[in-house]
């Protein structure tokens, strides 16, 4: 009978998994790319970070998939981590309102979700009808879960063995913490271990005290798994979950010494053995918000000390974020590739640096440099493109496919500026050399401003792709006014120069015009990322609708 009861559990679990599984890939088809645009926008400060990191991990039910769409900015510095952290306080609250939902007996509706599911998936030529069918689907398989969860142990009640075992095995508090820890560790679901934990305990397994122990665990195994998962090649990428590892790990330490007063408190509320593990769920992270979302940006300092990044990784070519793993969830597959795209950005704005220094300074092995950072955003952007190339078309909406393009279109801008860094600016900064030519500090000083603003136009393009900025779309377009006038004025000065007689080497002058228009080219690369955004919101400026 043990035997029986534990293999029907096992399966009872995995396919409450499986629930939450549909339910979170299923939203995310249906509006990941809403969500993420809406994520980007709602850091600005810690209270909005955390509101967002709550209402889109309730729609998500998983705070791992949050995290993930958060790395895409944290990851490039787009954002500074006490938002973020923020974020994931609000994720962490965002799942306990799933388990509240749920901890209601709503197990009856599972047939109606389920028809209505399928019904909406195999009859709608929508695609979006159909990713709703899906989380229909997955809802009805959790409610599903739940109430064969409950059948199942409740056999344990009269089987005197069982419980001797179960009783022997949850004694102690710490030990049913770890072990707790250790199934939402493998679980991957905070969602998946408490709806297990409230089925136990609703069925008298569980004692109240080791039930609030477990949701400890519970809370402490989700924390884990982003840690041990992360990039141990950049640590930088791991103060994120870090901070909410310290987060959780701080409040299951204030409150281990306090569970019976704990659980007799709730208790005297509710009485109900199974709403006790929900009730102190929310509790616990709302307590831990609280408590942790003042202290952000001092834990933020302290991260950023002891989590140091690394100059570059071991292969600076090799891609960091592809995860073929999340090929089959589109949205995140979409995500690492933005992420992957920041790091060609940060390999660009490395070489626009270098060639500000190659300007002034006479170093034979800069041109190598900078060779060898192109080589390295060439092979980053292959990566990009098969990486991208292996999403099945079949499981791609129509926004998921927009979006593909335009991060394959903003790879290809960066590529393209990084062959022209190599083979045209760097062939002007070495004829610089190789003739012995000298400019003027007048024009040293241009060549160093439009550097200086190219620098800062990547960094407003970056914003366009990350979060659909149309602020920053229509700012990239007015600067790009400047630099046609710094041409211009060049031109005129060289041609009233050669006019007035100027003894000055007209090679040095030449030679800085066509610097200038190689970087005026550069620019428009650039600037012409704005375009789509804008055109898509109807903010495209007439002069371009009369070219278009």
């Amino acid at each position: 009978m043990a035997t029986q009861i534990l293999i029907d559990l096992f399966g009872e679990v995995a396919l409450l998994m499986w629930g939450i599984h549909m339910v979170h890939t299923g939203i995310l088809r249906a509006f990941g790319s809403q969500i993420r645009q809406f994520l980007g926008k709602s850091l600005r400060t810690p209270l909005r970070a955390f509101l967002s990191g709550l209402g889109i991990t309730t729609l998500l039910q998983s705070s791992t998939a949050t995290a993930l769409m958060l790395g895409s900015f944290a990851a490039g510095g787009m954002v500074d981590l006490a938002p973020s952290l923020a974020v994931m306080l609000g994720a962490n609250v965002g799942t306990t309102l799933i388990v509240q939902a749920l901890s209601f007996n709503i197990t009856l509706a599972f047939p109606i979700l389920i028809l209505a599911g399928v019904t909406a998936f195999r009859r709608s030529a929508r695609t979006r009808t159909r990713d709703m069918g899906r989380v229909g689907i997955g809802l009805g398989l959790m409610l599903l879960a739940l109430h064969l969860i409950l059948e199942t142990v409740q056999p344990i009640e009269a089987s005197r063995t069982l419980r001797l075992l179960l009783e022997n095995i949850t004694s102690d508090p710490t030990l049913n913490l770890l072990l707790a820890a250790l199934f939402s560790l493998a679980a991957h679901s905070s969602v998946a271990s408490m709806l297990f934990i409230m089925s136990l305990a609703g069925a008298g397994v569980l004692s109240p005290t080791i039930t609030v122990a477990m949701v400890l665990g519970a809370n402490l195994g989700s924390a884990l798994n982003p840690v041990l998962e992360g990039n141990r090649n950049d640590p930088a990428q791991l103060r994120m979950p870090v901070g909410n590892l310290v987060n959780r790990l701080a409040g299951c330490l204030l409150a281990l010494p306090f569970l019976d007063d704990i659980q007799r408190a709730i208790l005297s509320v509710d009485p109900d053995p199974g709403r006790l593990a929900a009730h102190f769920h929310l509790l616990f992270n709302l307590a831990m918000s609280m408590l942790f979302i003042g202290a952000l940006p001092r834990l933020s300092r302290w991260l950023v000390t002891w989590l140091p990044a690394h100059a570059s990784p071991d292969e600076p070519s090799q891609p960091m974020y592809l995860d073929p793993a999340m090929l089959g969830t589109p949205t995140l597959a979409l995500t690492n590739a933005a992420r992957e795209v920041l790091r060609m950005a940060d390999v660009l704005t490395l070489m626009l640096r270098q060639s500000q220094a190659a300007f002034r300074e006479v170093d034979r092995n800069r041109v190598s440099q900078i060779r060898a950072l192109d080589d390295q955003l060439s092979q980053l952007h292959g990566a990009i493109q098969r990486y991208l190339a292996a999403l099945s078309p079949y499981s791609l909406d129509d926004e998921e496919l927009r979006r593909i393009g335009e991060i394959l279109n903003f790879a290809s801008v960066l590529q393209h500026i990084s062959e022209m860094v190599d083979r045209n600016l760097m062939a002007c900064a070495n004829r610089l050399v190789k003739q012995q030519l000298a400019l003027s500090e007048e024009e040293l000083s241009d060549i160093d401003e439009v550097l200086g603003r190219l620098l800062g136009h990547l960094h407003l393009a970056v914003t366009i792709l990350m979060f659909g900025d149309a602020s920053s779309a229509h700012q990239l377009l007015k600067e790009k006014a400047r630099l046609r006038e710094m041409e211009l004025n060049a031109a005129e000065r060289q041609f009233n120069q050669i006019r007035a007689g100027s003894t000055r080497d007209l090679a040095a002058g030449n030679l800085y015009l066509e610097t200038l228009r190689v970087l005026k080219r550069i620019d428009s690369y650039l600037t012409g990322t704005a375009y789509p955004l804008l055109e898509q919101r109807g903010e495209l400026p007439a002069d371009r609708l009369a070219t278009s």
